[in-house]
């Protein structure tokens, strides 16, 4: 039915770069851009609004108020970075040279991933500034946490520029693998203030996006052209589990990067269950329409939000480029997708979508109730097998008994018979052997009684002597 149709659903390496044509990978939540190449077009937008907005005095402000204000402005940005950063309005003690070697040492000597490491060096003596910075931002985080959302987000980004800057000397990729400790660090303790946070809508859109998902569970691998086991294969159950549960444990996640390494890890599984399923190698294609029936099986709770605390507090070297980008770039489209799909994306006509939403025709209940029956029918084929192979046992049982029954009969018949001549040649030799009936014995009798009597003869004579 599907041989004729366009494998996968059809998304170009060029739709899923940054519209800017800065080699990085954009996203829909950004309107395609990066998320360097949004923020440099956000901003300017909020800084043309402030600066266009109507003043309450009649008459225009002079030059020289201007700029008193201006520098007003300013100094009062600088103190509150300041403050934000080292917990006091005034900078802090330029530290030694020497120091930051030795801290720039001991960072470097950290393992890939090891955050406990990367927490005894930062609580030790020579990272002490450090820490400060890191305790005074997190307490002012927490005591303007009724900030909009996204002037939090700009905050935690400044935040993320200006402790990059220690390890400037350092090799970008162990600045990156130092960042990821800091955000782990930031994040952990600020998810609770941060996410779903009431000054965003996030929630209400969760809410619809949960309900779009869950009024698309008609759809079935084959409008998606995902290659599928078919029922006669050797894979049982569905191949894409393992991926489903990735995605969901997302919820579980505080730390971006978490959250990012769960949809790395759902996007592996998608790979492998490709794989399995399908001849052919998978393709980017094949990919994202795996990724969108994961998460139409899985409807992860709270998506959008997590998705858009990635995108507020991660770091931008995380979703811009690498593998983590890549796949978080596809679960953005698989999303946009799943929002305004319709019937030409799923190889239907208009009346035929329309009449699954309405819940007129039930493919996704037929499909299912295929994959039961063919699931159970394969479950009765192997009991059925080893019923058969049980009773063969036991006929085979059987039949070994009866014989070694009729060997033990056999046994006692021919042992009774023995028995039965042994007795009967006993009977004789003992009839034969009997005094009536020997003659030598017979004779020694005579011979015995014969002397007897000579014996008696001879004393009777020499009684009469006397």
């Amino acid at each position: 039915m599907w041989a004729d149709k366009q494998r996968g659903i059809r998304v170009s390496q060029e739709e899923l770069l940054c519209k800017n044509a800065c080699g990085y990978y954009g996203n829909p939540a950004w309107q395609g851009f990066c998320s360097k190449c949004w923020r440099e077009r956000a901003r300017p937008a909020d800084a043309q609004r402030q600066s266009t907005r109507p003043s309450h005095d009649a008459t225009p402000p002079t030059f020289s108020k201007f700029e008193e204000k201006k520098s007003i402005e300013k100094g009062r940005r600088i103190n509150t970075m300041r403050r934000l950063f080292w917990g006091t309005p005034s900078p802090p003690k330029q530290e030694s040279s020497a120091t930051h070697q030795n801290v720039l040492k001991a960072y470097q000597s950290l393992e890939p991933g090891d955050f406990t490491g990367f927490l005894k060096i930062l609580r030790s003596p020579p990272s002490q500034r450090m820490q400060s910075r890191c305790t005074a931002f997190l307490n002012t985080m927490e005591a303007y946490h009724h900030l909009p959302i996204q002037k939090q987000s700009d905050l935690v980004h400044d935040f993320y520029q200006s402790f990059s800057e220690y390890f400037h000397s350092l090799p970008e990729p162990q600045i990156n693998q130092l960042m990821g400790h800091v955000e782990k660090l930031i994040m952990t303790r600020l998810h609770k203030w941060v996410f779903c946070h009431d000054s965003c809508d996030d929630e209400e859109k969760d809410l619809a996006l949960q309900r779009r998902i869950r009024s698309l569970n008609w759809i079935t691998p084959q409008m998606l052209s995902v290659p599928f086991p078919d029922s006669n294969a050797s894979v049982t159950g569905d191949p894409f589990l393992p991926a489903i549960t990735a995605i969901i444990e997302m919820d579980a996640k505080r730390a971006p990067q978490d959250k990012l390494a769960c949809v790395s890890k759902c996007s592996q599984h998608v790979f492998e269950a490709l794989s399995s399923s399908n001849s052919e190698p998978a393709n980017a294609d094949d990919f994202l329409s795996g990724l969108v029936y994961v998460v139409l099986k899985a409807n992860p709770p709270r998506l959008h939000s997590n998705m858009q605390y990635v995108i507020r507090f991660g770091l931008p070297h995380s979703l811009m480029a690498g593998e983590s980008g890549y796949y978080f770039t596809n679960l953005s489209c698989a999303v946009a997708f799943i929002e305004k799909v319709d019937g030409p994306a799923l190889n239907l006509s208009s009346e035929e979508f329309e009449g699954y939403m309405s819940r007129q025709r039930g493919p996704a209940t037929v499909s299912k109730r295929h994959q039961i029956a063919s699931e159970t029918g394969h479950m009765l084929e192997e009991l059925a097998g080893r019923q058969e192979k049980l009773d063969q046992g036991m006929d085979a049982l059987n039949k070994q008994l009866k014989k070694w029954v009729q060997a033990v009969h056999v046994q006692l018949d021919e042992a009774a018979a023995q028995f039965s001549l042994v007795k009967k040649e006993l009977d004789v030799n003992i009839s034969q052997v009997s005094p009536a009936h020997d003659p030598v014995a017979a004779e020694e009798r005579s011979k015995e009684e014969t002397v007897l009597v000579l014996n008696d003869q001879h004393d009777g004579i020499q009684d009469t002597e006397c």
